[in-house]
């Protein structure tokens, strides 16, 4: 009976744990604070936006809201984050992607203070993640580990497949898979669109994670019998819906269902998980700043 993987009963457990160590910091007279920076007008960026925040003030953390327009120069964003990044105030900084064509998305990654980068992206904290001495793991990644560890899947000695190799998923996905650690010491291939033969790869894998951005391209062809296999993508593709599509994701999901042992939803997957491991970063930032040790595990 293959297992659907529940995201948001997971990431409900790691908000509850975030909750209590919130708490902690209030103890000793520490608020988390978690700054998001919005410089779009797209409507899904903003619901993003809106949705972290109430994430934040379900469990205790505080937000500052700054809102850019999108035509405003790239300065005024750089310039933003370096006030933040002096404002004691501020534990985490997000600035929501993706930016406006004439900002430069490197140099704001490079802009946030790394010890308040809570999403993980910063050069310096990709590369402590490179070298095993993680300050931030990046939301994504970090939550699948979360989702796999909750269904007592273990990666040690598997062969871990990963199709994509963005900053954001893909790269940091496979580092943390061949990490000397728990959730990782697995063998790992990662693939993309240059991958010769992909279906050949994929069926090696005992874990497949899928965060490529085409909608369903994983089907049953593609997965061997009893493998674990985790979708990142969300995909709006046309339906005869109220709204005129549906949320799919990069796995063809009822017909992979039938191989694998276990499968992540979408929705209800990794997107749940994405908002919760932010959220565990942000407490994890106000610890590291204020000196104030919290129980997470």
């Amino acid at each position: 009976m293959t297992e659907i993987i529940d995201g948001n009963a997971v990431a409900e457990s790691v908000r509850a744990d975030v909750s209590e160590a919130v708490d902690e910091l209030e103890a000793a007279g520490v608020t988390p604070r978690l700054a998001t920076v919005l410089m779009s007008t797209d409507p899904a960026s903003e619901t993003y936006v809106s949705m972290k925040q109430r994430d934040c003030e379900e469990v205790g953390i505080a937000t500052e809201d700054v809102e850019l327009d999108s035509e405003a120069p790239a300065e005024d964003l750089y310039d933003t984050i370096d006030e933040l990044n002096d404002d004691d105030a501020v534990d985490g900084i997000l600035v929501q992607m993706p930016v406006p064509d004439h900002v430069d998305d490197g140099r704001v990654l490079r802009s946030i203070d790394p010890v308040k980068d809570v999403d993980g992206l910063h050069p310096e904290n990709i590369g402590r993640l490179v070298a095993g001495e993680t300050r931030y793991k990046p939301c994504t990644p970090h939550g699948i580990q979360k989702l796999l560890a909750a269904v007592d899947v273990d990666t040690e000695g598997k062969d871990a497949v990963v199709i994509g190799r963005s900053r954001l998923v893909g790269k940091p996905m496979a580092n943390l898979f061949v990490q000397k650690a728990g959730g990782g010491n697995a063998t790992t291939t990662v693939c993309h669109s240059r991958t010769a033969d992909l279906a050949e790869k994929t069926r090696g894998a005992d874990i497949l994670v899928a965060a490529a951005g085409v909608p369903e391209m994983v089907d049953a062809s593609m997965v061997s019998d009893g493998a674990v296999v985790v979708d990142v993508g969300i995909n709006q593709v046309e339906a005869d819906t109220e709204k005129g599509y549906e949320l799919v994701g990069d796995v063809d999901f009822e017909s992979v269902r039938e191989k694998a042992s276990a499968i992540t939803p979408v929705p209800g997957g990794v997107g749940p998980m994405t908002r919760a491991m932010l959220l565990y970063n942000t407490v994890g930032a106000a610890s590291r700043r204020s000196g104030v040790d919290v129980s997470l595990s």
